[in-house]
């Protein structure tokens, strides 16, 4: 992976991080560095996330999706991390990624849509709960669950469970002996892309889950004290910076089609991670070359309250663009698609450049699968030193649990302080009807 801060420095962006400052940053990064290690030597909460290339059993995956390899579709239920790591995945490397159909909201007209569309006999069901008790993972399940029966389809033949040790969906697995692989100790969710929780989908669809699992290891091998031969936290330093300076918002624009999806598991990495004690920076999700022409206004001439990074493969598909036969297209003659988007990535960086706003290059070889998971990994390891540098707990997320809390109180009818609050919530109703 390749970073590079130079349309991030004080010189050429407001806000901007000076060389000399960088050089007193780094400092910090050691020591940071010092403590992520001791971290992951000890296994602790969290850091563990960051053994996952070396602990996470490709052949165990393996063996529990045999069952159902011959799946045509995967239809993962979870929500959060317990979803969103193996989307991304599959979004960026299966040769199909309709096949993978996910299931993370309980929105009535969406669940119905999706199951009347499948062709259940085909379709396999990646369950993943770490407690087994997620409200809204434990509810689409038992709809699942039921539209299975209902059509006279063997769910159990098709099933495999990804949870904790303990729990009713854990008991569940047990009783119906379904396949069943571990969430890894210590890990919170949107931290576990690369272990069973993230790679069943992958498994099923053909991708190289060793090759994922490997390029995470390089990752995890070029983890050094120093932010100026680490790119992983080259990102995080000067993203951490920045938000010092006054860039409260990060917006993540991958100029690859197939990264949407991970810039949706940014966001979340970024955001649950990072929000807390009056702080963090707000992701926001943006596709390059798309939203050029739909947020770059904003991030070029609006508040000097952003940060935008930018993404993209060094290498890229060749798709000849044709000779139109007009003079005014002329300029398209000879090029293809793979040019035509990276002149468009380039273009916005001097864009931001030229109106002195502050943005960072991310690039990878090729979208392949050690790529990825060299991505993955480096984008995680630089979220944990921004926590660092920070001071704060990144590996918690106290407000999602009070939201969890509450809706659960409310649909047990339970008396408290949560579902309290909840009733007494302000109101100031305004409509137009009587």
């Amino acid at each position: 992976m390749y970073v590079d801060i130079g349309a991030a420095l004080g010189t050429v962006a407001e806000p901007g991080i000076d060389e000399a400052e960088l050089e007193a940053l780094d400092e910090r990064v050691a020591e940071a560095h010092e403590r992520i290690a001791a971290g992951r030597d000890d296994d602790e909460f969290g850091y563990a996330a960051l053994n996952l290339p070396e602990r996470t059993d490709a052949d165990a995956i393996r063996e529990a999706v045999e069952p159902v390899s011959d799946a045509e579709y995967v239809l993962t239920v979870g929500i959060g991390g317990s979803a969103l790591g193996a989307k991304t995945i599959t979004a960026a490397l299966a040769e199909d990624p309709e096949r993978h159909v996910v299931l993370d909201n309980v929105d009535p007209e969406h669940v119905e849509r999706t199951l009347s569309d499948l062709p259940l006999s085909e379709t396999a069901i990646n369950v993943v709960s770490k407690s087994g008790t997620t409200a809204e993972t434990l509810a689409n399940f038992l709809v699942v669950r039921d539209v299975y029966e209902y059509r006279d389809v063997d769910w159990t033949e098709r099933t495999v469970v990804t949870t904790g040790e303990s729990g009713p969906l854990r008991e569940l697995a047990d009783e119906e002996d379904l396949p069943t692989l571990p969430v890894p100790d210590g890990v919170p969710g949107r931290f576990s892309a690369l272990s069973s929780v993230g790679l069943v989908p992958p498994a099923i669809l053909g991708v190289d889950v060793e090759e994922l699992l490997a390029g995470g290891a390089d990752a995890a091998d070029g983890l050094g004290p120093s932010l100026f031969e680490t790119p992983a936290y080259a990102y995080g330093a000067v993203a951490y910076a920045l938000e010092e300076r006054g860039a409260a918002v990060n917006a993540f624009m991958p100029y690859a089609e197939r990264l949407e999806v991970f810039a949706e598991w940014f966001a979340q990495l970024w955001a649950e991670s990072l929000g807390k004690d009056g702080r963090g920076q707000t992701p926001a999700r943006a596709l390059g070359a798309t939203d050029q022409h739909s947020q770059l206004q904003l991030y070029r001439a609006g508040p000097r309250d952003k940060v935008v990074t930018v993404v993209r493969p060094r290498e890229r598909a060749d798709v000849p663009v044709p000779d139109a036969g007009h003079e005014s297209l002329s300029y398209l003659a000879g090029t293809d698609l793979g040019e035509l988007l990276d002149a468009e990535y380039d273009a916005t960086v001097a864009s931001l450049s030229a109106a002195e706003r502050p943005a960072i290059e991310v690039e990878i070889d090729s979208l392949d699968a050690r790529s990825l998971g060299e991505l993955l990994y480096a984008t995680e390891a630089a979220c944990v030193l921004v926590g660092e540098l920070a001071g704060v707990e990144t590996f918690t997320q106290p407000a999602v649990e009070w939201g969890k809390r509450a809706a659960r109180g409310l649909l047990s009818g339970e008396d408290t302080e949560e579902t309290r609050t909840v009733a007494e919530r302000p109101s100031y109703p305004i409509s137009d009807g009587d």
